[in-house]
């Protein structure tokens, strides 16, 4: 493969704490008792507008965006680093990048994020460039993120791979006709990725290598 995209949350690093942490003082700032931490992780890797809707069970955008605002408040200055590296990813990215490979984020999350983030734990030299949302939540959908991706660099959907743990990122992959592998150290189920068109599955960041 010419070309790889990698999802972010749950496929480069685990944001879990983060994440969770960050969604219970939303809730909680507007009133609400948060779920356990452990019942949000449905969250981690879907456009967080979506799954904001379903526990506020209120989908008008003013409750949304007054909910993601306040997520926001939180996530900006301390779940950003409620994070870590997944086991085997630093030394994956070096092997594939040392293939001649080139490598790209492509998340959900908001790009001014996931640049603070890929940054902070050093796998930056590894990517050509790193794609997300905006704020406004324009390319949210992954779809719409690779339909911007792709051509922006040039990058034949043929000659590429999209690396992810949720079914949107086999949706998105599939869509354009890019190779869809599932990741199956993050969050989202076999059933789930095989489901959303998975190709292929890996169980560690160190089986990449050889898949690709």
């Amino acid at each position: 493969m010419k070309a790889v995209l990698f999802d972010l949350d749950g496929t480069l690093t685990d944001p879990r704490e983060g994440i969770t942490r960050s969604i219970a003082y939303a809730l909680e700032r507007m009133g609400l008792t948060p779920p356990p931490l452990d019942d949000l992780t449905f969250a981690i890797g879907p456009p967080l507008r979506r799954s904001l809707a379903t526990l506020l069970g209120d989908e008008t955008p003013v409750a949304v965006e007054r909910a993601l605002a306040l997520y926001r408040e939180r996530f900006a200055d301390v779940g950003l680093f409620e994070n870590a590296v997944y086991d085997g990813i630093s030394e994956t990215l070096h092997t594939l990048a040392g293939r001649g490979a080139v490598l790209y984020v492509a998340t959900s999350k908001p790009r001014i994020y996931a640049e603070r983030i890929v940054r902070h734990f050093g796998l930056d030299a590894h990517f050509e460039a790193i794609h997300g949302c905006e704020l406004d939540g324009t390319r949210e959908d992954k779809r719409d993120l690779l339909a911007h991706l792709l051509p922006h660099h040039g990058v034949a959907a043929g000659e590429a791979a999209m690396i992810g743990d949720r079914g949107a990122d086999m949706v998105a992959a599939r869509h354009h006709g890019v190779r869809a592998i599932g990741a199956l150290w993050g969050y989202g189920t076999r059933d789930e990725l095989e489901r959303s068109g998975a190709q292929s599955l890996c169980d560690r960041p160190a089986e990449l290598a050889a898949l690709l």
